[in-house]
């Protein structure tokens, strides 16, 4: 099995972090963009697509800055995380998105991302 790297897509976005960090730390947030159905239990989320789903452990967050989650099924070191940031030249936040994946996969992978930011921009009126 091929090693998974870490890359980082950024993303401008118009609106406060305050509102941004809602829709993606909470389970009603996330289940405006990210998945179908989304619950949480003691920093244990479960992500529902399609009637499949998968599972993934709350690792650290800081209110209106970052949250980071680990797939239950994935490596112990491999995680996925939702940062926010405010450029200091334009004062524009800036949501990034930090993910492992294969090098093969990387150019797909990025591209899920893309549809799914897409969508949670269309949910803020972005």
């Amino acid at each position: 099995m091929s090693k998974k790297i870490l890359y980082t897509l950024e993303y401008p976005v118009r609106c406060s972090p305050g509102i941004l960090f809602e829709f993606l730390s909470t389970p009603a947030g996330l289940q405006e963009w990210f998945a179908d159905k989304v619950d949480e239990r003691d920093d244990l989320f479960t992500f529902s697509w399609n009637g499949t789903e998968e599972k993934a452990d709350l690792l650290d967050k800081e209110e209106a800055k970052f949250i980071r989650f680990h797939w239950t099924h994935s490596a112990k070191d491999e995680y996925f995380e939702f940062s926010i940031e405010k450029s200091e030249v334009t004062n524009q936040t800036i949501l990034i998105v930090k993910d492992f994946a294969e090098k093969k996969d990387m150019k797909d992978q990025s591209q899920l991302w893309e549809y799914q930011v897409k969508d949670l921009f269309h949910r803020i009126g972005n």
